[in-house]
């Protein structure tokens, strides 16, 4: 596994991780990498692709929680827990190349390598501190502030800065952000109406562009959190 084609970008922790992962799975788009209360057995690096991580409520509602990419963790909860098994819904977007590494391994392994085990630690920090933000968002500001934050972490996450303004890369539907904002897709819709009939956004073929970021910061008191904290992934 040491020499794998993606490993020369990767930082530190995720090459050691990829040194004990036993087995590489692709899977296409629309399936899925696991489901919510599956037995966990494996964590998961991201080599290709995307794959979105979401959470159903009691009301069968989905929130979406993260869009996850190349290099990036997913199924990383269920590390040193007794029976674990997946907290949320991880499905493929696009048809993704994934490293599995076996829980059990894993744990053996941050036990026998304090420098991963410090850069693991680390980053499940950061991944926690951007997970209470966006709930943060979403209980503080209402169906509006959730939309707004949500298209500020996207323009930091998938933005490509152009002349007429942040063009997120990504393809969104109308229910995809209202999943991310958990609220029905006909608030989002209106919502996204009075933010094109102000200027402040256009859409393009499902592909939002954003014409006047800090309006959208002002609207829901912005503390300007760093951009590794405040993202979609």
């Amino acid at each position: 596994m040491a020499n794998h084609k993606y490993q020369k970008n990767l930082t530190y922790e995720i090459s050691e991780l990829l040194k004990s992962a036993e087995k590489i799975i692709r899977l296409k788009k629309g399936t899925f990498l696991f489901r919510e209360g599956q037995e966990a057995k494996e964590m998961y690096i991201i080599l290709s692709g995307k794959v979105q991580i979401s959470k159903m409520n009691a009301e069968g509602k989905e929130l979406n929680l993260r869009l996850c990419k190349e290099n990036d963790i997913v199924g990383e909860l269920t590390l040193f827990t007794v029976g674990p098994r997946y907290l949320f819904n991880a499905k493929v977007l696009e048809d993704v190349e994934i490293a599995a590494v076996n829980i059990e391994n894993l744990e053996q392994t941050l036990f026998n390598n304090s420098k991963l085990a410090f850069q693991f630690l680390k980053w499940m920090n950061d991944h926690i501190r951007k997970t209470i933000t966006k709930f943060r968002d979403l209980v503080l500001h209402g169906k509006k502030g959730a939309l707004y934050s949500t298209l500020i972490r996207l323009s930091n996450s998938y933005g490509i800065l152009r002349e007429d303004g942040i063009h997120i890369t990504v393809p969104l539907t109308n229910q995809d952000l209202a999943n991310y904002c958990g609220t029905a897709r006909e608030s989002v819709s209106r919502m996204l109406g009075e933010l094109r009939d102000g200027g402040i956004i256009s859409i393009d073929r499902k592909k939002i562009i954003i014409h006047d970021l800090q309006f959208l910061k002002q609207e829901i008191d912005c503390e300007n959190c760093p951009v590794e904290y405040c993202n979609i992934d």
